[in-house]
């Protein structure tokens, strides 16, 4: 009998604690593991008194509705943690976050509309992530960021309709992927899953169910099968165009460049200028057809069909001027030196109108074509003339012109 009592202190001593709150049951795996069984149990709280050495934890189809900070803070060594079919609609940022051995994570079957993937950044060890049959609306950009080793990520029956480019490309074991049953907006932000799922080796499961709610030219088609000539990158070419004398002040010399962009869908045209007294960032235009925005009033015209004027033009305004074409594919950008100088000779005999001015051959670029980097980066030079009054030997011809421009190497820029 001592003997036996002796072997019982014995195993107490070296074998891991196992407090075991009443709701649960717990019990050693046979890898060694504990297990703390608690699922079907009715409970609407995360149980208290869990032993520290718990590795599993379940609680599965019971009535939770809600996960604080600290629900889980007495099982800091859990690996598997199952909370599927719960009631669960919130969780509190920094749950799972201390939790940095897990590697199984369930919260399948619940009414969860956000998620906390701020505590994924900790959770570099994890290998299964189940957010399947919520109500997921999104996922943020670099949301699963860090997950090196997971291989399966459950995402099915939630309210998903775009996912930002690059969701997946961070994981690189994904070996399974579950996105069926999502109301899929099948617009070009969704263009680029078609070229990941034809470079993956992860399975995408049950692929014929992946399909686009919208938009309705493409309802029912596979969220994969988006057509390309649906979604083309933009394109953008950066030109001088004159402008009229009454545009500035009588001797006054205006600025006006003109972005042509290409792409599908059309592109916006965004503006970004920056001089050494200034950043300036258009997002849009400024000025309506008729120039209805005064100068005095608007510094920057930018109008919609991607002119962009600007009166006045002095030493205070040189520096590079940057035209951005943006679609749901991506962003195109083509940028232009622009700095002032005096001059007595005369430029009018330059082409006002043509970029190619100046130069001894034109540079065109068609899709495909890789920009020649020596025509690229060159200044437009712009030469003003003296005034009328001091120019009075000079025709007429010369004296109604007031201004020229002149067009270095590389105005013409392309993408």
């Amino acid at each position: 009998m001592r003997l036996l009592l002796g072997g019982l202190v014995l195993a107490m001593l070296l074998c891991p604690s196992l407090a075991c709150p009443s709701p649960c049951s717990c019990s050693i795996k046979k890898n060694g593991r504990l297990l703390a069984e608690c699922a079907y149990r009715e409970l609407r709280d995360v149980p208290r008194g869990l032993s520290p050495n718990v590795t599993i934890l379940t609680l599965s189809a019971n009535r939770l509705g809600h996960l604080s900070r600290g629900s889980l803070a007495d099982v800091p060594e859990l690996q598997s943690l199952w909370l599927g079919y719960n009631h669960i609609a919130a969780v509190e940022p920094g749950t799972f976050s201390a939790l940095l051995q897990l590697k199984n994570l369930d919260l399948s079957h619940n009414r969860l509309a956000d998620f906390p993937w701020q505590d994924l950044r900790n959770l570099s060890a994890l290998q299964i992530l189940k957010l399947s049959n919520n109500r997921l609306a999104g996922l943020p950009r670099g949301a699963l960021r860090g997950l090196r080793e997971l291989r399966s990520l459950w995402l099915n029956d939630n309210e998903l309709t775009t996912l930002a480019q690059g969701t997946f490309e961070v994981l690189p074991a994904l070996a399974q992927l579950q996105l069926f049953h999502n109301p899929f907006n099948c617009s070009c932000k969704l263009s680029w899953l078609k070229e990941w799922a034809r470079g993956t080796s992860a399975v995408i499961s049950r692929p014929g169910s992946t399909l686009c709610a919208a938009p309705a030219r493409l309802r029912g088609r596979s969220v994969t099968d988006i057509p390309a000539g649906l979604c083309v990158a933009p394109s953008a070419q950066l030109t001088y165009l004159s402008s009229p004398a009454s545009a500035g002040p009588r001797d006054g010399l205006t600025l006006t460049l003109h972005c042509s962009v290409a792409g599908s869908p059309p592109p916006e045209i965004h503006w970004q200028i920056r001089t050494s007294g200034r950043h300036v960032d258009i997002h849009g235009p400024t000025a309506a057809w008729d120039s209805s925005a005064k100068p005095g009033r608007q510094r920057f015209l930018a109008f919609k069909n991607g002119t962009m004027a600007i009166s006045d033009f002095s030493k205070e305004d040189e520096g590079t001027y940057t035209c951005l074409a943006i679609n749901d594919v991506g962003i195109r950008d083509v940028s232009v030196n622009v700095a002032l100088a005096g001059s007595g000779n005369p430029a009018e005999e330059l082409p006002r109108d043509d970029p190619h001015a100046g130069q001894p051959g034109g540079h065109s670029c068609t899709k495909g074509d890789e920009p020649d980097p020596s025509m690229m980066g060159e200044k437009l030079v712009i030469v003003y003339h003296v005034t009328r009054e001091a120019r009075s030997g000079v025709g007429a011809a010369e004296s109604r012109i007031g201004v020229g421009i002149l067009l270095a190497l590389g105005l013409l820029l392309c993408c």
